[in-house]
């Protein structure tokens, strides 16, 4: 493989055309080579703009030997399937949210990404904003005094109808699509063990998935977790982290624009202090993370594997 990593992308998503082919075009490591669509003339249209071959289908993809990694921004339902078939033609892989549908499919793929040494990446990009660490320095040095709960919500407004979120083959739903974001802001800042105690997922009036839901964990030291996500409400982003002695609060804390200044709030003995961060593109920090992997040939985040765990204890549950 040449130092310059040579991706394809398997489709022209919105989240592609929106966040992810801008940050391909822009990182001085990545080169688009190829872009796949079923529609000839959507696929010409995006290559011409971002760069790369227009291809059409996306096995075809698949087969060149000029493309090193592949992107999969498809629907939900057909991440597990091309993320397989791209790592059998001996691809790395960065695939959207959520990488499978179930625990076992999603430890499989990691299976199949370690034993051919390539890398298999998840897109969840909040994970590599600083405000996260940030939070977890101030815990761990005792701002807050002993962790006792976290509290995390995920919502946004209702899509237009015929959005892919609605249709359950597809892989539709709030849970997969948004309450990823705080299972896995669990994970992050609270580590691995967590165990659901309890759920409840709802369908808005005429829909065949779940619009909404909540969701209790704990750890195995008895730190709870208190989850809220959904597609059918005014926008939250946020999440709390409440200790013996205080609390520490981030707002937009899973998709801000590369333009925003981070304020993490801390409240210690009736006082509250705001650290302001510089902002921070973490869209860029995905494109450059997974770059260092496929360099690397990184094994698998374990993390991935735990979170789908959590999202089938929380269906199970519910």
């Amino acid at each position: 493989m040449t130092d310059v990593v040579r991706i394809g992308v398997l489709g022209c998503a919105d989240i592609a055309v929106r966040r992810m082919l801008p940050g391909f075009a822009a990182h001085p490591d990545i080169r688009i080579a190829a872009v796949a669509s079923r529609d000839p003339a959507k696929g010409r249209r995006t290559a011409a703009r971002f760069g790369g071959r227009p291809v059409h289908g996306y096995a075809e993809l698949l087969a060149r030997d000029d493309v090193d990694a592949v992107y999969v921004p498809l629907p939900a339902a057909l991440h597990a399937d091309w993320t397989r078939a791209a790592l059998d033609a001996g691809k790395h892989v960065l695939v959207e949210k959520p990488l499978a549908q179930d625990a076992a499919t999603a430890s499989d793929l990691c299976a199949r990404a370690r034993a051919a040494r390539l890398a298999l990446v998840e897109n969840v990009l909040f994970v590599h904003h600083p405000q996260h660490a940030a939070v977890r320095r101030l815990v761990a040095d005792g701002a807050i005094g002993e962790l006792r709960s976290l509290e995390a919500a995920f919502a946004v407004p209702a899509p237009g109808e015929g959005d892919i979120r609605y249709d359950p083959e597809l892989g539709g739903g709030a849970l997969a699509d948004i309450g990823l974001y705080p299972v896995r802001a669990a994970l992050h800042l609270l580590g691995g063990g967590l165990r659901v105690v309890g759920a409840h997922l709802s369908a808005g009036p005429g829909r065949r998935v779940e619009t909404s839901g909540a969701t209790l964990l704990r750890t195995p030291h008895g730190v709870a977790a208190q989850l809220q996500f959904g597609m059918a409400h005014a926008y939250r982003s946020e999440y709390q982290l409440w200790g013996s002695e205080g609390s520490v609060r981030v707002q937009r804390a899973f998709t801000p624009p590369a333009d925003h200044v981070p304020d993490v709030v801390l409240t210690r003995d009736g006082r509250t202090e705001r650290i302001r961060l510089d902002p921070f593109d973490q869209v860029a920090a995905a494109v450059s993370a997974f770059a260092a992997a496929v360099r690397e040939a990184a094994a698998p985040d374990e993390d991935m594997i735990a979170q789908a765990a959590l999202l089938d204890a929380v269906r199970t549950s519910a």
